[in-house]
């Protein structure tokens, strides 16, 4: 019930109950001086409802795209490691350690860039891609040392291409958004539609009563705010704002990458 509580309150906001008030009001007004109109309500669905989905439509297809990523990340990372852990001749424990925290440090600076503000994205990335050279560093050095093989080295490196290119991903979804133009256009309509259409309600719900003055301004500009405010949540599937944003758990991740017991 809390869940479902707190997923109504992030799609009918604030913003989505003050539209809604204005929108009553006008209705009213105009109920009151008699100005009413038959306006095209097809108007509405091509100027602003089909950008609203389109946005919504590209936000789920990038937040979708993250989350392949993210598994990417992931499952590359552990896979570096386990070849590491098992194929190393010589079971240098030190070199084995420094694979895994280098592995845990990427995620873990990743997690930090994709929270931050895209203002700091430039001093954000300098972390993770110095760790990404270090492990690159310590795939090279297991091969000079013997601790693996050449072509076990390059199965190595193979996944760490396939790791850096997750992350390049995942951090140009978080830097690029969907259009801006787009969405203000989008933004401005939500907010003046439902007044500017306050005599096409009066003239629909004349000769009813009260109840149907209040309904159709109501159930109009809760309709186009919640969809702004799903495409909103969206947006970004990384700020932890919405209930369908991606979780990066370092901490579980970390308890994956385990050394065999002797």
């Amino acid at each position: 019930m809390t869940m479902f509580r707190e997923s109504i309150l992030q799609i009918i906001n604030t913003k989505t109950l003050l539209i809604t008030l204005l929108s009553v009001v006008s209705t009213f007004v105009c109920r009151i001086i008699g100005f009413e109109a038959d306006l095209p309500i097809t108007f509405v669905m091509s100027a602003v409802v089909f950008p609203i989905v389109f946005s919504i439509n590209a936000a789920y297809t990038r937040r979708e795209s993250a989350l392949d990523r993210y598994g990417s990340l992931k499952s590359t990372g552990q896979a570096i490691f386990y070849l590491a852990r098992d194929w190393h001749a010589e079971k240098n424990d030190s070199w084995l350690t420094d694979i895994r925290t280098t592995i845990v440090e990427i995620i873990e600076k990743t997690q930090q860039l994709l929270m931050s503000e895209v203002e700091n994205l430039r001093n954000q990335e300098i972390y993770v891609y110095q760790n990404f050279s270090r492990l690159s560093d310590l795939i090279a050095q297991g091969c000079e040392n013997h601790y693996i093989k050449e072509n076990q080295a390059s199965l190595c490196n193979s996944h760490l291409k396939e790791m850096l290119f997750a992350f390049e991903t995942m951090k140009h979804i978080f830097q690029y958004r969907t259009p801006t133009t787009l969405r203000t256009f989008s933004r401005i309509f939500i907010t003046a539609l439902p007044i500017l259409y306050a005599p096409y309600f009066a003239f629909v719900s004349s000769g009813f009563g009260l109840a149907l003055v209040i309904m159709m301004p109501t159930l109009f500009t809760v309709t186009l705010a919640s969809l702004d405010n799903i495409q909103m949540h969206l947006e970004n599937p990384f700020d932890q704002v919405g209930e369908d944003d991606i979780s990066i758990n370092v901490e579980y991740f970390t308890g994956r990458l385990q050394k065999k017991s002797s």
